[in-house]
């Protein structure tokens, strides 16, 4: 018997061994992260870059779908047995029904196998046959990858930064008076503590829900099978003076360890720390509507993101020995057929500006950064009307109300300092420029075959994060 374990477990060991070499060599895989901050269409961009790079159509800035090198992609389940597999097939069918709708947005870690056959190259290309490429796409919620710059605080600095964002919110005057009636350096009272954990989390998805990028920890949003547990059962405060061992400031320390230790660290382990490609999703639109403080908090939301990644690029060796680091980030503000195709520059400018500072507050160099403006599914057309005299150009579509409805969302400053400096600043609104939003239906589509789904600069996207290994 024990003769028999042991033989299964080399046998297991070899077999191992020799699908690490086999994927190194012959059939390569790209874990490619995709998430977003605050309702950014994550779950909408995943299902549109995979119909894309399936019918490739529409990508004609995808250097490998315009020379024939991509001579085939397809689906294949996904090798992780132990994650849910995204929901491509519903997803595209709600976009594409005859009444479309928006899918339903993921409240998990998901996975999804794309598999290319790609004409061959090198020394060696024209005495082999088709190349392949696996791209394994894993969709995990923004929350959790901000939850990773909790790894680097205590309770006490984390409490502190927290609630002096809580300030500046609206939303979380009902969580900061309840606080407000506690005292920290009392004996632990299970009771208060839950009722205050539920106060910070209704506070949080409050937040959410009006546009702010850090609404952490993402386990209050999104707890799962820990709803209801000690590790989930905490929440920022002022840090007594001498906190005693049975104190509720205590308990509420421990809870946080807990927290990063059992919740946060797992899932840095087990799929972040694996991942190659990654793209972040920002609504920055909506930040700018929102006004100064939201777009400071979605800037300070990118530093902690590029904290959180080990930079440098993937040696020959790393990926048979596991030791993977991230090599590239798309920053992709996304929603750009919200505006007119004129004032995408000025998008641009302000998520590469956000991009730089953030990158320049962390101290982050390594892997290879770029911002973009995107739409995954464009949902408007353009026109232009005269208003008094003067040229207006404006977007178009169907309203998620049903009706139909011309947009002007304000005119973005060529300068991003105009935005970013009062925000930085602290200012309560600004000084100049009032911006909109609306909420756009999916449109309804009549595609040929082998078009894809509409979209503003997606193949760039994919250019950007995958083109190097397609060619």
């Amino acid at each position: 018997m024990v003769l028999a374990a042991l033989t299964d477990r080399v046998g297991q060991t070899v077999e191992a061994v020799s699908a690490t070499v086999s994927e190194a060599f012959f059939e390569p895989v790209l874990r490619l992260g995709v998430t977003g901050l605050s309702r950014a269409g994550k779950t909408v961009f995943i299902t549109a870059l995979v119909t894309n790079l399936m019918e490739t159509g529409r990508m004609t800035q995808l250097r490998a779908a315009q020379s024939g090198t991509i001579r085939g992609a397809y689906l294949q389940p996904q090798p992780d047995l132990t994650l849910p597999r995204f929901d491509y097939e519903t997803h595209l069918a709600a976009l594409t029904a005859p009444q479309p709708r928006w899918p339903e947005s993921t409240r998990m870690v998901s996975e999804l196998r794309l598999s290319f056959r790609l004409a061959p190259s090198g020394l060696f290309g024209a005495f082999g046959g088709s190349r392949r490429l696996h791209l394994d796409i894993v969709d995990y919620p923004g929350e959790w990858l901000l939850d990773l710059a909790l790894m680097r605080k205590s309770f006490a600095e984390w409490s502190q930064a927290t609630l002096t964002r809580l300030e500046k919110r609206p939303q979380a005057q009902g969580f900061l008076a309840a606080l407000g009636q506690i005292d920290p350096a009392a004996a632990h009272d299970e009771g208060v503590a839950r009722a205050l954990a539920e106060e910070f989390a209704a506070c949080l998805a409050a937040g959410r829900a009006a546009g702010w990028s850090d609404c952490t920890p993402g386990r209050f949003l999104l707890p799962g099978d820990l709803a209801g547990s000690p590790v989930l059962t905490f929440a920022p405060m002022p840090r007594p003076d001498s906190p005693r061992r049975a104190s509720l400031w205590y308990q509420m320390d421990r809870r946080f360890e807990g927290y990063k230790r059992q919740v946060v660290r797992p899932f840095f382990e087990t799929h972040f720390a694996r991942i190659d490609r990654q793209v972040v999703l920002l609504d920055v639109l909506e930040a700018v509507h929102q006004g100064p403080a939201a777009l400071e908090e979605q800037r300070a939301a990118m530093a902690e993101v590029l904290a959180a990644f080990r930079p440098g690029a993937n040696s020959f060796l790393s990926g048979i020995l596991r030791g993977k680091r991230v090599e590239k980030i798309l920053f992709a503000a996304t929603k750009a057929d919200h505006l007119h195709h004129s004032q995408h520059p000025q998008l641009t400018a302000l998520t590469e500006a956000m991009l730089r500072e953030a990158r320049d507050r962390a101290r982050f160099s390594g892997a290879e950064t770029a911002a973009m403006s995107i739409a995954a599914l464009r949902a408007t057309v353009e026109e232009r009307h005269q208003h008094h005299d003067t040229p207006l150009d404006l977007v178009r579509g169907t309203l998620t109300t049903g009706r139909q409805a011309a947009f002007h969302a304000g005119v973005l400053p060529q300068d991003p300092a105009r935005l970013l400096a009062p925000a930085r600043e602290g200012a309560q609104g600004w000084l100049q420029g009032d911006y909109g939003v609306m909420h756009f239906a999916p449109p309804r589509l009549d595609r040929r075959p082998g078009d894809g789904l509409p979209h503003i600069r997606l193949d760039r996207a994919a250019e950007f994060l995958l083109g190097d290994r397609l060619s």
